[in-house]
C-alpha cells in the first residue's frame, strides 16, 4: 500500500505529483470553492482512495450524486476519454476504474438504513442549538436534563422530553426555589420548538435502536474502508438539523474513541460538506466547542475535512488547524467576494513563480490551488494541480441500484425497525397515575369518615326513636365549629390541586430517587 494519497499533478505541464501524506492525514483538511468547481469530485477521489488503504470514511451527500461510489466507473461513460486523457496528462499510470464499498444511511429512513440517537444523548447543548432556544430556554432545557439525570428518566426521544417539559411546567414552584427561575412562557415556547422540529422530521433522529460507532468504523473482507454515505438532499431542508446532527456525530467520535497518539494513517475520516451552515449564526460556546473538537480528535485518529463554498465560512481558529488544502476557483463579482479571495490566497505558504489570489481566480473546473503538509508537518508551498479523475462511476446510482444495495448490506434489519422502551413519558404517566389514585382514594376516605356533627344528630335519632337523613344532618349542620371546618378544608384541599402535592409529599414525592 502506499503511503501518500495521489491528489493530482502539478507545475509545469502538470508532470509534478501533488499527494497528501497518509501519515499527516488526520490533521484535518479544507475543501472549498465556488459551485461547480469540482468540490465533489475532488471529495469523491479522496474518499475513493482513504477506503482503498483501509480507512472508513463518513460524508454526507448534499446534492445525491455520490452514491456512484458504489459502483465503478465504466469505458460507456461520455467523460470516459476525458478521463483517460486527463490521467495520462498528470502521469497517473495506474490509474482504472473500481468501486468501494458502501453503506447508505438517511435520518428519515428513506434512501439509507435508519440513523437515530437519544435525547440524552444528543445533550443539551446541542438541543439548545438545534432548536435555537435563547438562553432563558435553554436554562430550562438544562433543568430538564438535571432531572433526568438525577430522577432516572431515561430520555430516549421526543415524547420523553416533551412529558418531563409538561411536569417541569406543573411543578414550577418548587422548581424554582431550587434550581432559579421557570418560566411557563420559556416551557412552552420549548414545547412549540419540539413541535416545529417534529413538523420537520426531527422526531425520527431521536429514539432506539441509536446508532452504534463501531457500524462507520468497518472493513470489507478485502480491508478496504467503508463508505458511509448520509443521504442529506432531503435533510438540507432543515439546515440546523443537519449541522446539528453531524456536529453530535463528531462529539461522539471525540468522547469514545481512546487515544491514538501519531498513526500511520487514519483510523477514519469524516467529511462535513456545506460546512457553512455548522458556523452561521452559532452562540461561541457551540464554536468553541467545534474548535476543541477539532484540536483534539486527530489525537483518536480522527481526520475532518471541511467542503465550503469559502475559507471565510470557516471561524479563524478553526481554519488554523486545517492542515491540507484544496481550493478550487472563487469568483470576485462583489467587494466580499474580493474580501474573501485575498483572504485565501493569505492562508497559503507563497510559491515564486505565480500569485497565489490570481491562481484562484483563474483555476479552471476540475483544477485547484493546492497545498499539503510535508515533512513534520510543515505547509507545502501552494501549487496549482490539475485533479486526478474519479475511479468510482461519476453520479448517482438508480433507485434499483440503491435499493439492492440496501438489501446486501450488512447492516440490514439491524436499525430499520424502532424500538419503544419504558423510558421518561411511561414513567411519569405512571407515577401521575399513582399519585391521582391515591389522592383519590385519600378524598373518598375523607368523604366516608362519620363528621362531628352527624354523630351527634344520630345520637339524638337513636335517643328519639326517630330517624334523621344523612342529608339533613348535612344541611343542618353548624358551620362554626373547628372539627367540620378542618373536616371541609382537607377535603378541598384533596380535591385540588394541593392536595396532590400533599399525596406526593407523604409518598415520598412524585419523582422516587434512584
Amino acid at each position: 500500500m502506499t503511503s501518500k494519497i495521489f491528489i493530482g499533478g502539478g507545475g509545469e505541464g502538470y508532470r509534478e505529483p501533488q499527494e497528501m501524506s497518509f501519515k499527516y492525514a488526520n490533521r484535518h483538511g479544507l475543501i472549498a470553492g465556488a459551485t461547480g468547481t469540482g468540490k465533489t469530485v475532488t471529495l469523491q477521489i479522496l474518499a475513493e482512495s482513504f477506503s482503498q488503504a483501509g480507512v472508513p470514511v463518513i460524508l454526507a451527500d448534499v446534492k445525491g450524486d455520490l452514491s456512484g461510489l458504489a459502483k465503478p466507473g465504466t469505458a460507456t461513460h461520455k467523460l470516459h476519454d476525458a478521463f483517460m486523457g486527463r490521467a495520462e496528462t498528470i502521469g497517473f499510470d495506474r490509474y482504472h476504474y473500481h468501486s468501494c464499498p458502501v453503506t447508505f444511511w438517511d435520518l428519515f429512513g428513506e434512501q439509507g438504513h435508519p440513523v437515530r440517537t437519544t435525547v440524552a444523548e444528543m445533550g443539551p447543548l446541542l438541543l439548545a442549538q438545534l432548536l435555537e432556544l435563547s438562553e432563558a430556554q435553554e436554562g430550562i432545557l438544562n433543568i430538564a436534563f438535571r432531572l433526568a439525570d438525577e430522577q432516572a428518566l431515561p430520555l430516549l426521544d421526543l415524547k420523553d422530553l416533551q412529558a418531563l417539559l409538561v411536569w417541569i411546567g406543573e411543578n414550577r414552584a418548587e422548581l424554582s426555589l431550587r434550581y432559579g427561575n421557570v418560566s411557563p412562557a420559556s416551557v412552552g415556547a420549548i414545547q412549540r420548538r419540539l413541535l416545529v422540529l417534529e413538523n420537520q422530521g426531527g422526531a425520527d433522529l431521536f429514539g432506539e435502536p441509536a446508532l452504534e460507532l463501531t457500524d462507520l468504523m468497518r472493513q470489507d473482507r478485502e480491508g478496504r474502508g467503508m463508505v458511509n454515505i448520509l443521504a442529506s438532499d432531503k435533510l438540507m431542508a432543515a439546515p440546523k438539523l443537519y449541522a446539528t446532527f453531524l456536529l453530535w456525530l463528531l462529539s461522539e467520535l471525540f468522547e469514545e474513541l481512546p487515544e491514538v497518539g501519531d498513526p500511520d494513517k487514519p483510523r477514519l475520516v469524516f467529511f462535513f460538506d456545506e460546512a457553512h451552515l455548522l458556523f452561521e449564526d452559532a452562540p461561541k460556546a457551540l464554536v468553541d466547542k467545534v474548535e476543541q473538537v477539532a484540536r483534539l480528535i486527530r489525537s483518536k485518529g480522527v481526520g475532518i475535512y471541511f467542503i465550503t463554498q469559502s475559507p471565510g465560512d470557516v471561524p479563524e481558529d478553526i481554519l488554523g488547524q486545517l492542515g491540507n488544502r484544496i481550493q478550487h476557483a472563487l469568483r470576485a463579482f462583489t467587494a466580499r467576494d474580493r474580501k474573501n479571495l485575498k483572504l485565501a490566497a493569505e492562508t497559503y505558504r507563497e510559491n515564486p513563480r505565480f500569485s497565489t489570489e490570481d491562481a484562484i481566480r483563474e483555476v479552471g473546473v476540475g483544477e485547484a490551488v493546492t497545498s499539503m503538509l510535508q515533512k513534520k508537518g510543515v505547509p507545502g508551498i501552494v501549487e496549482r494541480t490539475l485533479i486526478r479523475p474519479p475511479s468510482s462511476q461519476l453520479g448517482p446510482l438508480s433507485k434499483a441500484e440503491r435499493a439492492q444495495s440496501l438489501k446486501d448490506s450488512d447492516m440490514a434489519g439491524k436499525y430499520d425497525k424502532p424500538l419503544d422502551r419504558h423510558s421518561a413519558y411511561e414513567i411519569l404517566q405512571e407515577r401521575t397515575a399513582k399519585a391521582a389514585a391515591l389522592a383519590e382514594e385519600a378524598e373518598a376516605k375523607a368523604e366516608a369518615a362519620p363528621e362531628p356533627m352527624a354523630r351527634e344528630f344520630n345520637a339524638a335519632r337513636r335517643f328519639s326513636g326517630s330517624r334523621i337523613p344523612r342529608s339533613s344532618a348535612r344541611r343542618h349542620r353548624p358551620k362554626d365549629t373547628f372539627a367540620s371546618a378542618m373536616s371541609e378544608a382537607v377535603i378541598k384541599e384533596l380535591k385540588g390541586t394541593t392536595g396532590r402535592r400533599l399525596v406526593r409529599g407523604i409518598l415520598g414525592g412524585l419523582f422516587k430517587g434512584r
